[in-house]
């Protein structure tokens, strides 16, 4: 039998209704979880690891870091044929994304959750849980990147993201599609994830600011944000890639203290492109040095950005790091 590294981060699927409060909370560690799905004790050699009991709103991007940190340390032994993390949805997508970035390795790392907590009925953690095992056991989940699986379908971590507020279908990859799926026990692949990178560093900058762009916005947000110390501002623009001219004010005003920023799109799919030339549009901010991030959303970007930023703050090579 493989041996299996499952990292326990918290999230819904370990939570229960706390009768003080009425609500869901962190509950179970991932010794008290396995207790729960005997029968994921049968797919493989697992190890548990705690890392902790955070909801997803919990988790920062140094507790990201940390976590993958402590991964590679793990994946370092050389013991380990697959690697599952479980964590809470709502910010599942930033974490894989991170590890995706951050660790290179062939050995398959699936992040996985759940959208309903134990006390309820159709509790869909067990399911999750041994789907994603059952992705590290086939061998044509190596070399991939990190992975991520609910409700059956595998995603990329660079691709997928969070549609749903509580929908169990909830995690898709808009553009491109998923990688495959978990059907009765069977891992199928379909394609390959679109691009593998890695932004291999010792440290994660945080000083990075996301600000998503609405009818009518003036300047305000972008000069508190150059005056506060930022070192790098995700804009999430309109459509393709275009902002109102007040806003594209205040980029101006960031980019003239030297603060680059990385421009995405507030639609839920497709990319940015210096396609139109009125004022605010994608011409003027490609004119001004912004950089142009290709199917990244904001979130995603933000990640990416953090990890470039303590490895290099010429702008040149930040513009192709998301470029190209």
């Amino acid at each position: 039998m493989k041996n299996i590294l499952l990292v326990f981060t918290g999230g819904t699927i370990s939570m229960k209704i706390d009768k003080e409060t009425g609500g869901a909370v962190p509950h179970f560690s991932g010794t008290e979880m396995m207790e729960l799905m005997p029968q994921i004790n049968e797919l493989a050699n697992l190890e548990v690891y705690d890392f902790g009991k955070y909801p997803g709103p919990h988790m920062t991007p140094e507790l990201m870091f940390n976590l993958s940190e402590k991964i590679k340390s793990y994946l370092a032994e050389g013991r380990f044929d697959g690697v599952v993390v479980t964590h809470g949805t709502d910010t599942l997508e930033e974490t894989a994304y991170l590890l995706d970035l951050t660790i290179s390795t062939a050995v398959p790392i699936v992040v996985t959750g759940s959208m309903k907590n134990s006390s309820d009925e159709g509790w869909d953690g067990p399911r999750n849980l041994g789907d994603s095992i059952l992705i590290c056991l086939n061998p044509n989940s190596r070399g991939l990147g990190v992975l991520v699986c609910l409700n059956g379908e595998i995603n990329a971590a660079s691709e997928v993201t969070k549609t749903h507020t509580e929908d169990i279908e909830t995690f898709h990859s808009l553009d491109f599609g998923a990688l495959g799926f978990v059907e009765k026990g069977r891992v199928i692949f379909n394609r390959l994830p679109r691009k593998l990178e890695h932004i291999l560093t010792d440290n994660i900058n945080t000083h990075v600011d996301l600000i998503k762009c609405y009818a009518g916005m003036d300047d305000k947000f972008f000069r508190f944000s150059a005056d506060s110390g930022v070192e790098g501002l995700v804009v999430e623009a309109m459509g393709v890639g275009n902002v109102p001219p007040p806003a594209f004010d205040g980029i101006s005003y960031v980019r003239e203290k030297g603060i680059p920023v990385v421009l995405v799109s507030r639609c839920p799919a497709g990319e940015t492109l210096d396609i139109y030339g009125y004022p605010g549009a994608g011409k003027w901010l490609n004119k001004i040095g912004v950089i142009f991030a290709d199917y990244l959303n904001g979130q995603k970007a933000r990640i990416k950005f953090m990890l470039a930023l303590n490895k290099t703050s010429d702008h040149a090579e930040l513009k192709k790091m998301f470029e190209n």
